[in-house]
């Protein structure tokens, strides 16, 4: 079972145990962690699900599309390793991937 640290943005880590095949975005919200709001619901439509990604997990994340990078580019706090988090799938490859929820813009 995956895990997933995710540091708010009062600097506390949460340790997640999730569901392989859930997004980063659906674990954070089932944790009930709340200030990602994810207004879409996962539908690439919008940047509130906007997480930056630990380094480290690059070479092992999906390439970013041309959809999510246009709507990351809406955001004042983009970064190189900005991500939206329903776009990231959680699987055993991704254990312990670490995520900070981006400041809200």
């Amino acid at each position: 079972m995956p895990r997933l640290y995710v540091t708010t943005r009062d600097g506390t880590t949460h340790m997640v145990e999730a569901q392989a095949g859930l997004s980063v975005m659906e674990a954070i919200r089932a944790e009930g962690i709340d200030e990602l709001l994810a207004l879409c619901g996962g539908c690439l439509s919008c940047a509130t699900c906007h997480v930056h990604v630990e380094p480290t997990f690059a070479d092992r994340l999906p390439l970013l599309g041309a959809d999510e990078s246009d709507l990351l580019d809406s955001s004042d706090h983009r970064a190189e390793t900005s991500r939206l988090s329903c776009q990231l799938i959680l699987s055993d490859d991704l254990v312990d991937l670490a995520v900070t929820i981006a400041p809200e813009d």
